[in-house]
């Protein structure tokens, strides 16, 4: 039976204990502290405003923040001793930064015992942008190296209730579409379970669902998320939806009744919000914790102040964007760290530190020595940014190309397949140990 009592935000264990989504600054002058405060939550994402500008998004302290762990050098030895393998380029490069018990799914890999991933998407158009790709992209690469089962949770439900303007029909299409281009990443419905919310929740999903909802009280959501008066019901009640998969007995198709196996969550930081209160209320719920690795995020082609949206067309590179369309946005909007002047560049050279193009690539070109040379190649003013600009096109094209072949070869079956709960799994067995 649930414990009834809920979960004190004074108590001293918690990780919600004094935590917010808003990663204010500490100046002692309030005008001032507002006017340096960056703005990271579940639903938005804008770096700081200082005389006017904004700044890049601060990480470090969103780590002191939220309480999370820096990945250092000395987890990501212990991550290639333990698995075999050169950490991903996100890691070595520092894409994903942070996490929460990441050396404990290290502990049950190097010990035999069961994991799975799980990870999400909310979707709010019918494609997704390269902002959307990296955690797929990132989350294959740790399937493979771990040999786990996946889980992905396509929030349908929550872009209704946040997003205005767009109908459950709308929501659900977008997932369907959104089935289409996970499976193109190159995942296997063998190993992975993808499902809509509108859909699938029900049976076991729910049940956790109420027991989660019971031991957040509405203090929690407001000090978390920021909710008030106004706010929804249903935005209130979404994180306990979004805390569920996070329990192995949600999936009783693929864990049976068990509720000892525990999940890692790639995600970007922004949602981390979440996973605090679940965190929090798992060992009440007799579950484990979930473990969490945390990633940056595409900074938009404005700039590095914001993310990647949806909702803004020229911010963004989609994945149905064709060679042409993704030329004439990364040379009309992304934001270069160039000189005014051809003279002035070669002179003074670059700044790929802000430079989207550059950073773009971060993201795609795995050779370390290649990339290190482009940045210095940039800070001597050797490379103009309109080079580095149309390397960073070539490097889309080809990844953007390569995309929408597979999608094409993605078919209604297969689609299905991902989205049947009891679809032939060999993880299964997990439910018989």
């Amino acid at each position: 039976m649930v414990n009834e009592t809920t979960v004190s935000t004074e108590a001293p264990v918690s990780e919600v204990q004094n935590l917010t989504i808003s990663a204010a600054g500490n100046n002692e002058n309030q005008e001032q502290q507002k006017q340096a405060e960056q703005n990271v939550t579940p639903w938005d994402v804008e770096g700081a405003i200082v005389d006017g500008v904004q700044q890049a998004i601060d990480y470090e302290r969103l780590i002191q923040k939220f309480g999370t762990r820096c990945i250092d050098e000395e987890l990501l030895e212990r991550f290639a001793k333990v698995t075999g393998h050169k950490p991903h380029l996100y890691l070595r490069r520092g894409v994903f930064f942070s996490h929460r018990d990441l050396e404990k799914i290290l502990d049950r890999h190097e010990q035999g015992k069961p994991f799975y991933l799980y990870t999400g998407r909310g979707p709010s158009r019918g494609h997704m942008h390269l902002g959307h790709m990296m955690p797929f992209i990132f989350c294959k690469w740790l399937q493979d190296v771990f040999d786990v089962p996946l889980v992905v949770q396509l929030t349908d439900d929550e872009k209704f209730l946040f997003k205005e303007g767009l109908s459950v029909e709308e929501t659900y299409q977008n997932s369907l579409n959104t089935v289409r281009e996970i499976a193109a990443v190159g995942f296997k419905p063998e190993k992975t379970f993808i499902f809509s919310n509108l859909d699938y929740m029900g049976g076991a999903f729910y049940r956790n669902i109420l027991q989660i909802s019971r031991c957040i009280t509405f203090n929690q959501a407001k000090a978390v998320f920021g909710f008030d008066a106004s706010t929804s019901i249903g935005r209130i009640h979404f994180p306990g939806i979004q805390a569920a998969p996070a329990f192995c007995s949600t999936f009783p198709e693929i864990f049976g009744n068990r509720k000892d196996v525990p999940c890692l969550i790639p995600c970007g930081i922004d949602q981390d919000p979440y996973f605090r209160l679940t965190r929090d209320i798992s060992q009440r719920l007799k579950h484990k914790k979930p473990s969490l690795i945390h990633g940056r995020f595409l900074p938009a082609l404005q700039g590095t102040g914001s993310k990647m949206s949806s909702s803004v067309d020229s911010s963004a590179i989609f994945m149905d964007d064709t060679p042409a369309k993704i030329k004439n946005k990364i040379n009309r909007y992304a934001f270069s760290g160039g000189q005014t002047s051809l003279e002035e560049h070669r002179k003074y050279g670059g700044n790929p530190d802000i430079d989207v193009p550059y950073l773009y690539l971060t993201y795609f070109v795995d050779d370390d020595k290649e990339l290190a040379d482009l940045a210095e190649g940039y800070k001597k003013g050797e490379i103009t940014s309109g080079e580095m600009k149309a390397r960073c096109i070539k490097e889309l094209q080809d990844f953007v190309g390569a995309f929408q072949e597979r999608e094409r070869a993605i078919t209604e079956e297969n689609v299905n397949k991902f989205m049947d709960p009891s679809f032939p799994r060999p993880f299964a067995a997990l439910s018989k140990k």
